[in-house]
């Protein structure tokens, strides 16, 4: 020890040398204390209670340790990539012939949910048929027929009807040879459950992905090749189902919009049949909950950037198309526009075909060029 200068002190009241034994018990005892403090206080405390959202060099969206579930995270794409999809195919009852294919009305499980829909299937005789099937049970993907998942637009459910709506659009695909599932989305139809709206839930997305996993189990549909078709509400779901699956092969939008959850705050939608849901006081609170919890959709909000698709284009492996009417009064085409801009600064095979006339459902003489662009895609991507 220092000694202490300028002291008067006599000699008998100088500090006395501390002896071997108190040395030892001085620094075991200091050692006690630092690691006390050591595992009381971790050297940087908010790693342990922040979530955390890093972003690649692709512009995704990931995240890092998260030690207490984020609030909502269900509506996230790291969750819907997490979650399991597993569903089959109910019973079929034949709901009419189309020129070359029927129509069957028949169900598939969603979350503990039945939900209803509407497939086709390209005729052929009942060998050729059992054939396919077995080969599928096989594990031989050639000869199965390719599919797509059809998933409507905000119609109001309790109009909604399954065999009347999206008919010719169902018609002109099935046939030309592809297996179409036009699912009845949760709430719609006879389905069962609650309908919720498209872009601030994640039902429609497990619904849309779980007919998928529907029809890669039926053994006639090769589970290699089912894309997905949406129309406005659905190219939401289309796109998060997207960002969840990445190797769907190949998606066709029509006249879809929010996709960045910035670009509704930009455009809206100006839809004169919409009505609110009629939400249960529960989903009512949950909804409110969502919004006191983290406010608007904003570009510096983890959460919100982990809801949007346009932040995971990085890691899509399939084809995208998008078709959109100039005049289309519902929903903007400067959602379709805003999204090709971001697409082409990925390697996504992605193209935008607009129309000059047709309106929010592509109707009159552009249905018939849209329908082409869209099956000329398909084939191109799945067949």
């Amino acid at each position: 020890m220092d000694k202490i200068a300028n002291t008067s002190l006599p000699n008998e009241q100088q500090p006395k040398k501390p002896s071997k034994k108190q040395l030892v018990l001085a620094t075991a005892l200091f050692a006690l204390v630092f690691l006390v403090l050591f595992f009381l206080f971790p050297k940087d405390a908010s790693k342990n209670t922040a979530s955390v959202a890093q972003t690649k060099t692709d512009g995704s969206f990931f995240n890092a340790a998260t030690p207490t579930p984020m609030p909502f995270r269900e509506l996230t794409v790291p969750y819907l990539r997490e979650r399991e999809y597993k569903s089959s195919l109910g019973e079929r009852e034949v709901a009419y012939q189309g020129s070359n294919y029927t129509a069957y009305l028949t169900s598939y499980d969603s979350d503990g949910l039945k939900v209803n829909g509407l497939l086709t299937i390209p005729n052929q005789d009942s060998s050729d048929q059992n054939d396919r099937v077995e080969r599928g049970s096989a594990g031989i993907n050639e000869d199965k027929y390719p599919a797509i998942v059809f998933i409507h637009g905000y119609i109001p459910p309790s109009t909604y009807v399954t065999t009347q709506n999206y008919y010719d659009y169902v018609d002109y695909l099935a046939r030309k040879g592809f297996v179409v599932f036009k699912i009845d989305l949760r709430g719609h139809g006879d389905s069962e459950g609650e309908p919720g709206g498209g872009y601030y839930g994640s039902d429609y997305v497990v619904d849309a992905l779980n007919s998928r996993a529907a029809l890669q189990s039926s053994g006639f549909v090769n589970p290699q090749k089912i894309g997905f078709w949406g129309h406005s509400m659905a190219g939401n779901i289309v796109m998060r189902s997207l960002a969840a699956q990445t190797d769907i092969p190949a998606v066709v939008i029509w006249a879809g919009a929010v996709y960045s959850y910035l670009d509704w705050q930009k455009y809206r939608i100006n839809d004169n049949s919409y009505s609110s849901p009629q939400m249960s006081p529960q989903r009512q609170r949950r909804r409110q909950e969502l919004f006191e919890k983290y406010g608007s959709p904003s570009a510096t909000s983890v959460f919100w950037q982990q809801v949007a698709p346009t932040n995971y284009l990085g890691d899509i492996k399939g084809a995208i198309q998008l078709n959109h009417a100039v005049d289309d009064d519902v929903v903007n085409i400067g959602y379709s526009r805003d999204l090709v801009a971001m697409l082409d600064k990925t390697n996504i095979p992605h193209e935008l075909h607009e129309y000059p006339t047709g309106g929010h459902n592509i109707t009159g003489s552009s249905f018939v060029t849209a329908m082409n662009n869209t099956v000329g895609f398909f084939e191109k991507y799945l067949k």
